[in-house]
């Protein structure tokens, strides 16, 4: 068969890297891929935009493409798997109406909040002076999150003083520094705990939970600095213990995907759960509409089952038949990024060492901002690759990780050097 990768980040690629090694895979095509990508498939420049969707469509049509997996958010909240479903087309995905639970912070609150959902108290607001008025009757700590999925992971501001919350609220409000996602903002308490993810895929009925997973939102070690796509992820979460993995299908999972069904909007695809674990029980952080990113680097190396019948079981509304194997060793991703990340970089810096990091055992680098340019591979994004590593146990997964990082250079790379400090504590080991 012939699938499709929508998407050029770190996930895209483990997503088509993973899809390559299903024995019903023929060819992959990877719009528009990036230059690992282009190992596993074949990288085709379309746009993967709103006005873009009938020219993909087309693109499926005419190739004869079998199955289409969106990576990002973006097409997905824009309508792209309505626009494939309505001529026929297979695509692992939500609906736009369905993905609504990332796309806007105020529904997702207000859907949690009604349905009983364990989560942190919230008010949605679109006049910044209300938001602030109600900031400063709360006090601080306190969180302000963007409204729109478009602030693309970076748009919650943990705030441990009042004047911090108001900038974030005429930051986001006023200066508009997300553009149409900070129309409204969500200000919500402030939860203690140990963050953690949950990813399922699910038909609208049946909840296939993926192995546990962490990420690092924070740019610097010690989790300091602004937030990011993510600078890093291991798995499993020493966190979520298999009671607590229960708890979260039972009380979170399972009442979400039966009250999308319910609103008419039945969610098929990735549902990815961000979670507080609290004093008083997981809590949740934010859902998203599809795999995370780096989350899906470090859960797919450890997937010994073929992804694809799952993905496609999804799709046709039996996952019940699915089962999952998955490896036993530990998984830790680094991502190396661009100097400025999450702010203002440059692009177009030459990589090297990727090869050779590629040679140690058990390692995979997976592409996130790169291209080739006159033969080379260089930088095209702020956060460039992701080098996951496979081992026994988080401990020795990190230290391969690192000693592969530490083949790769160029110019103004940075990276966490504490990716999985919070699973070590957890461990008793720091």
């Amino acid at each position: 068969m012939k699938v499709m990768v929508v998407g050029s980040g770190g996930r895209e690629h483990a997503l088509a890297w993973k899809i390559a090694q299903s024995p019903l895979v023929d060819r992959i095509y990877c719009v528009p891929g990036n230059a690992g990508m282009a190992k596993v498939g074949v990288c085709v420049d379309l746009p993967i935009t709103p006005d873009g969707f009938d020219r993909l469509a087309d693109f499926a049509e005419k190739e004869g493409i079998d199955l289409t997996v969106v990576g990002p958010e973006a097409p997905l909240v824009a309508g792209i798997v309505d626009v494939f479903s309505e001529r026929g087309l297979k695509i692992f995905g939500p609906t736009k109406a369905a993905a609504q639970i990332e796309d806007s912070k105020s529904f997702s609150k207000r859907f949690m909040l009604q349905r009983g959902i364990p989560t942190a108290e919230g008010v949605s607001f679109s006049d910044p002076d209300e938001a602030i008025d109600y900031i400063k009757s709360k006090g601080a700590p306190i969180v302000v999150k963007a409204d729109g999925s478009a602030a693309a992971g970076k748009g919650s501001f943990v705030c441990m003083e009042v004047e911090e919350a108001i900038n974030a609220v005429k930051a986001i409000m006023v200066d508009r520094i997300f553009g149409e996602a900070g129309r409204k903002v969500v200000v919500e308490e402030y939860l203690e705990g140990e963050e953690a993810s949950f990813i399922v895929l699910t038909d609208g009925e049946t909840v296939l939970p993926l192995v546990t997973s962490q990420d690092h939102k924070r740019a610097y070690d010690g989790d300091k600095g602004p937030n990011t796509g993510g600078m890093g992820a291991y798995s499993p979460a020493p966190v979520v213990t298999d009671r607590m993995a229960r708890e979260i299908i039972e009380r979170i999972i399972l009442p979400t995907v039966k009250g999308l069904r319910e609103e008419g909007r039945p969610y098929v695809g990735a549902l990815y759960a961000g979670l507080m674990i609290t004093d008083e029980g997981p809590k949740v952080l934010e859902f998203n509409c599809r795999f995370g990113d780096p989350e899906t680097q470090v859960i797919l190396p450890r997937l010994e089952s073929d992804l694809v019948p799952a993905l496609l079981a999804c799709i046709e509304g039996r996952l019940s038949e699915v089962k999952l194997k998955w490896r036993d060793e530990a998984a830790v991703c680094v991502v190396l990024a661009s100097g400025g990340y999450p702010g203002r970089y440059e692009k177009g810096k030459v990589i090297e060492g990727v090869e050779e990091a590629e040679e140690i055992e058990n390692v995979v680098v997976f592409h996130a901002g790169t291209a080739v340019k006159e033969g080379k591979l260089v930088t095209n994004g702020g956060r460039v690759l992701g080098v996951t590593a496979l081992d026994r146990d988080i401990p020795s997964a990190i230290r391969r990780a690192y000693r592969a990082v530490e083949r790769i250079r160029f110019e103004g790379m940075h990276y966490r050097r504490d990716i999985g400090h919070r699973a070590l504590r957890r461990l008793g080991l720091l």
